[in-house]
C-alpha cells in the first residue's frame, strides 16, 4: 500500500470538503435567515412534497444531483429533518447525483447520457416516494434530532459566527469519516485479489468492485474490456444498470447516517431496487434486440 499516496488523495480531499463545505453552509444559512430559498423551492416542490421532504430541501437535491453529495448535504445540515426525512434523501441522492460526471463514465462502457440521466432521476425518484410511504417507525438512529435543530439568530454577525463554526464542525466529521474510508479503501485496492481479478474481469466481480468502491473504480475496470470486445453486451447494460443505483452503497449512506438516515433500511431499499430494476430492464432491453433482429432479418 502506498501511504505517501493516499495521504495526498486525503490532503485532497480535505481540500475539497473545506472550501465546499463551509461557504455552501454558510450561504445556506444566510439564505435561510433572509428566506430567500422560498423564492426558488417551485423549481422541484413538487418532488420535495411528493417525497415528504419540506420545500426548503430543494437545493440540497438540485446541488446533489449536478455537483455531489457533499454540497447536498451541506444545504440539508441547517435544516431540521427527521430521521425518516434524512433516509429518504439519502435514497434519492444515493440513485441521483454527481449525473454529469459519473454519466461521462457510463458513456465510456457503452450506456448513453440519456439512459444515464433518465434511468437515476425516474428511479431516484420512485424510490424517494416509496421510501416515504413507509411508516416511520421504521427507521431509527442512534444520532438524536435535537443535535441538528435550527437556531435563531438575532443578527446576521451572529448568524455568520455559530454558521462559520457550525461548517467547520461539520466539515472535521466528513474529513474523519472520509480520510477513514480512503485508507480502507486503498488498502483494499492493494489487494492481490483485487489485482488478479482486473485481468480477467466478471460480471460478479464487477459488480461487487463497484457496489462498494464506487461507478468510477466499478465501470473503470471494465472499460479496456468493453473496448476489446471481450464482455457480452447484454452484461455491460446489466452492470451498468445496476451500479446507477447502487453503488459506493457504504461511503454514500454513512454521509447521511452522521445526520440521521436509518443505515440498513438506506443499502436494503437501494440494493432490493437495484436487483429488481436491473433484471427488469435487462429483459426489456433482450426483449427490443430480438425485436429488431426479426425485423430486420
Amino acid at each position: 500500500m502506498n501511504y505517501k499516496q493516499t495521504i495526498q488523495t486525503s490532503l485532497k480531499s480535505i481540500w475539497i470538503i473545506l472550501k465546499l463545505v463551509i461557504p455552501i453552509y454558510i450561504l445556506a444559512d444566510v439564505l435561510f435567515y433572509y428566506n430567500v430559498l422560498s423564492n426558488f423551492s417551485f423549481l422541484v416542490e413538487p418532488l420535495t412534497t411528493l417525497m415528504g421532504l419540506p420545500a426548503e430541501a430543494s437545493l440540497a437535491i438540485i446541488s446533489g444531483i449536478f455537483l455531489n453529495l457533499y454540497a447536498a448535504i451541506a444545504f440539508a445540515a441547517p435544516l431540521d429533518l427527521s430521521i425518516h426525512q434524512w433516509s429518504i434523501l439519502a435514497v434519492f441522492l444515493g440513485v441521483c447525483h454527481s449525473l454529469v460526471v459519473e454519466s461521462v463514465i457510463m458513456k465510456k462502457i457503452g450506456l448513453s447520457n440519456l439512459y444515464s440521466y433518465s434511468l437515476r432521476i425516474i428511479a431516484g425518484f420512485v424510490l424517494g416516494v416509496i421510501t416515504s410511504l413507509m411508516p416511520s417507525s421504521w427507521f431509527s438512529s442512534s444520532i438524536t434530532k435535537s443535535n441538528y435543530s435550527n437556531d435563531v439568530y438575532s443578527s446576521i454577525g451572529e448568524l455568520l459566527y455559530n454558521s462559520l463554526f457550525n461548517s467547520v464542525i461539520l466539515s472535521l466529521k466528513i474529513i474523519i469519516l472520509i480520510t477513514l474510508l480512503i485508507f480502507i479503501m486503498d488498502f483494499i485496492k492493494t489487494r492481490n485479489f483485487i489485482k488478479e481479478s482486473k485481468k480477467n474481469v466478471s460480471k460478479g466481480f464487477s459488480l461487487t468492485v463497484g457496489v462498494f468502491l464506487g461507478i468510477t473504480y466499478g465501470a473503470g475496470i471494465l472499460i479496456s474490456e468493453v473496448q476489446s470486445g471481450r464482455i457480452k453486451e447484454n452484461d455491460v447494460f446489466y452492470i451498468g444498470t445496476f451500479l446507477m443505483i447502487c453503488h459506493a452503497i457504504i461511503e454514500d449512506t454513512l454521509l447521511f447516517v452522521i445526520f440521521g438516515a436509518d443505515f440498513t433500511m438506506v443499502i436494503l431499499i437501494r440494493t432490493l431496487a437495484a436487483i429488481v430494476i436491473s433484471y427488469l430492464l435487462l429483459f426489456i432491453y433482450k426483449r427490443s434486440k430480438n425485436n429488431l433482429l426479426s425485423t430486420s432479418s
